[in-house]
């Protein structure tokens, strides 16, 4: 029971999930994060999860089902190298698209740039090393509530940022259980996503 319980949640919390959750919190959350009008938000909202979720979830199973990658759980660092350049790519390309529409908020490609680049380390020590995504996903969520809670101070942004902290806590656990990563992986997994989008978003913000 505990095991499914620890699979379900990093099924349902996985990395790709975070650009999602961190758009969540600017348009929805926060809604004074952007200056974006109301009425677009949902449209970028949705761009946002096709582009980062959706299509990226399609390619993985492509790829299983090619038989490219042994299992989409990619518990071998040969099986994460291709799936993790392609969704960077296609994170790149989502903030080229956002970094073209100049009466767009810049916020929203620099948070999507911000994004991509630790996405973009995770991808390069997957060459060498098995770093966990979904920390380092958790890791840049954490990051990007404490900014705005720093700069956007209420109620609501405390509750945001408890829910993050049990939301990271719940999946390290789940990873350790299943016994996906080392500690160390955890750690390090969190402490890049948190540093890279604290130190990003703390530009775009400052």
């Amino acid at each position: 029971m505990v095991r499914k319980l620890a699979l379900l949640l990093s099924v349902v919390f996985q990395p790709l999930l975070m650009p999602s959750l961190v758009f969540g919190l600017l348009f929805f959350g926060v809604p004074q994060a952007t200056s974006l009008p109301e009425v677009f938000k949902v449209q970028i909202f949705y761009l946002v999860v096709i582009a980062t979720l959706l299509i990226p979830m399609v390619i993985m199973l492509g790829l299983r089902w090619s038989g490219f990658v042994k299992s989409l759980h990619f518990e071998e660092k040969s099986d994460r190298r291709l799936p993790f350049l392609l969704v960077t790519l296609f994170y790149v390309l989502t903030t080229y698209y956002l970094k073209q529409k100049t009466e767009l908020d810049p916020i929203l490609w620099q948070g999507m740039g911000v994004i991509t680049t630790a996405v973009a380390l995770l991808t390069g020590v997957t060459y060498f090393w098995k770093m966990s995504a979904h920390l380092t996903g958790i890791g840049g969520v954490l990051a990007v509530a404490g900014i705005l809670g720093l700069y956007f101070p209420s109620m609501t942004v405390a509750y945001l940022l408890v829910a993050t902290l049990l939301l990271g806590g719940l999946v390290a656990s789940s990873r350790l259980y299943l016994d996906a990563h080392s500690p160390a992986e955890i750690y390090v997994g969190l402490l890049v996503g948190f540093v890279t989008c604290w130190i990003g978003f703390s530009w775009i913000y400052g």
